[in-house]
């Protein structure tokens, strides 16, 4: 900026534009440089003063020199605020000592560039976590991009996170942006990372590594800036062992680990989930129940098995909320299973009928019957349907996903 202009002098408009932004670089030049002019620059915020006639290069080595100058501010402001940030409690409720210490070790690793493999079963939060993990850090004004691996073909899979060109195969009509491409910059959520096929966990492993992707029907390869955080509910380990899972792969994936506990690990979280998802409910169904529960409703709620964790609970207080006759949940909002327990038994023990009656006089461990049965449902409704996974879901009611999951984590086999 020129000192001398029409109007409002250079030094008055240094003063005003340095209000504005007190970080701006200026560069004042002027034909009547003197000690006086360049001091009183100097202390109104300019960064330097020049004598004109100027030469080209000595406005670009300023140039240069301030965008540099800029450019670490910033990282200052950047890391200045990340270490004032921490996960946001109100997206994830927890205060057992199992989330506190999922929640300090996420204020640690949130500010790197490091691969996170979040692991637990399913509805345990682990989406949650990762949007967290993205909030807690530097990129959280850039795209969070969720990519459900079971949801999405496999043979669609690769062109949904690489993109292709226009006619790379049959159908591409027209060019597409990956996924990685659309999250360059901010974090991409890999959810159930252990149904990608071999030559996919190829490709992902090459943008780990190289931080670089090539779109199908491209020679040349394009790098991208991802934070790539993981999921599964099945054990990666012994995806390893059996080969269906990269062994390098893993260990990239997993530099850092976060297991998130089942809800039945962490009773003392069930009171404020169940408030939590009081307020969420009522404000969605504009009802008015009241958040304070009856001990004979939370003694209910602690002591139910919660096969779907999290995501079942929310359910079960969404399902109380609505059909609440009064202000308030009783137990009689509850679902069967939850009021009455033993009902998961007597299903336990009409499956195990076959063999014989549960001798529970001896003993029983409580989860690991309710296991056995899930994995003998599941065994005889693929039985029943051929394998069709589909068709078993139907049989059994549940979410084909949801299926998928289960045999997954109980490592089924099945026919094809």
């Amino acid at each position: 900026m020129d000192v001398s202009m029409p109007g409002m002098g250079g030094l008055t408009a240094l003063e005003e534009l340095i209000k504005l932004d007190p970080e701006a670089v200026v560069l004042m030049i002027t034909a009547f440089a003197t000690f006086d002019t360049a001091i009183s620059a100097w202390e109104k915020g300019a960064n330097g003063v020049i004598r004109k006639p100027f030469q080209n290069e000595q406005i670009l080595a300023f140039v240069a020199k301030g965008i540099k100058k800029r450019r670490k501010e910033e990282e200052r402001q950047t890391l200045r605020h990340v270490m004032t940030r921490s996960v946001k409690r109100d997206a994830i409720v927890g205060r057992s000592e199992k989330m506190e210490e999922i929640f300090r070790l996420v204020d640690r690793v949130a500010p790197a560039r490091s691969t996170a493999l979040i692991t637990g079963e399913s509805g345990t939060g682990k989406e949650l976590l990762a949007r967290a993990i993205h909030e807690a850090s530097p990129r959280t004004d850039n795209p969070f991009v969720v990519v459900n691996c079971s949801n999405i073909p496999s043979e669609l899979l690769e062109s949904e996170l690489f993109g292709h060109t226009k006619g790379a195969f049959t159908g591409a009509v027209a060019a597409k942006k990956g996924l990685f491409e659309v999250a360059d910059t901010g974090s991409i959520f890999l959810d159930e990372i252990g149904d990608l096929r071999p030559e996919t966990q190829v490709r992902l492993l090459r943008v780990i590594q190289e931080r670089e992707f090539t779109p199908i029907g491209e020679t040349t390869p394009s790098k991208v800036d991802v934070r790539i955080i993981a999921a599964t509910n099945v054990d990666l380990k012994d995806a390893v062992k059996t080969g269906t899972f990269r062994e390098d792969l893993y260990y990239r994936l997993s530099v850092v680990p976060i297991e998130l506990p089942s809800l039945r690990q962490r009773p003392e979280d069930i009171l404020p989930l169940t408030k939590h998802f009081i307020k969420k409910y009522n404000e969605e169904n504009q009802r008015e129940i009241s958040e304070q529960v009856s001990p004979e409703v939370l003694s209910l709620l602690e002591n139910y098995y919660y096969p779907g964790n999290v995501r079942e609970l929310e359910n079960i207080i969404e399902r109380a909320v609505v059909i609440a006759a009064t202000d308030e949940i009783t137990v009689e909002c509850l679902r069967p299973e939850v009021r009455d327990p033993s009902l998961a038994f007597e299903m336990i023990k009409r499956t195990e009928g076959m063999s014989g009656d549960i001798d529970i006089a001896r003993g029983v461990n409580f989860y690991d019957e309710v296991k056995r049965f899930e994995i003998d449902l599941i065994r005889r409704a693929l039985e029943q349907t051929g394998g069709h996974q589909s068709r078993a879901a139907r049989l059994l009611g549940l979410n084909a996903t949801t299926l998928n999951s289960k045999i997954k984590t109980y490592n089924i086999h099945t026919r094809s």
